[in-house]
C-alpha cells in the first residue's frame, strides 16, 4: 500500500500545503522535526516570535536532544498561546518551507 501525499507532509505540493490552516502546518511541520530531532528547527522558529529572548535557555547540546525538543515546544506555546498574530505570514511560510525541503 502507498500513502498518499496527503499522508506524507514532504510530499504534498505547494498549493496542498498552503491550503491547510496554520495550526495543520504547525502540527506537520513540529511532528516531522521531533522524528528528525531537528533542533535547529525549533531554535530558528523561536528566534522569530516575540519575546524570543526567553528561547536563550535552551541548551541545544547534543547530548540533550530529547530534553531540548520538549523544551522549545513548551516554550514555543508559551509564546503563541493559542494565536499567531502578526507572525503568521512568516510561520507560515517557514512551516511550508520545512515540510517541502523534508
Amino acid at each position: 500500500m502507498t500513502e498518499s501525499s496527503a499522508d506524507r507532509p514532504a510530499g504534498a505540493s505547494f498549493a496542498e500545503l498552503d491550503s491547510l490552516p496554520t495550526e495543520e502546518l504547525r502540527e506537520r511541520a513540529f511532528e516531522l522535526a521531533r522524528s528528525r530531532r531537528d533542533v535547529g528547527f525549533f531554535w530558528e522558529l523561536l528566534q522569530h516570535l516575540p519575546n524570543a529572548d526567553e528561547a536563550e535557555a535552551l541548551d541545544g547540546a547534543p547530548n540533550s536532544v530529547g530534553p531540548t525538543i520538549d523544551e522549545a515546544v513548551a516554550l514555543w506555546r508559551e509564546l503563541t498561546g493559542h494565536g499567531y498574530e502578526e507572525t503568521e505570514p512568516l510561520l507560515r511560510a517557514a512551516f511550508i518551507d520545512y515540510l517541502m525541503k523534508h
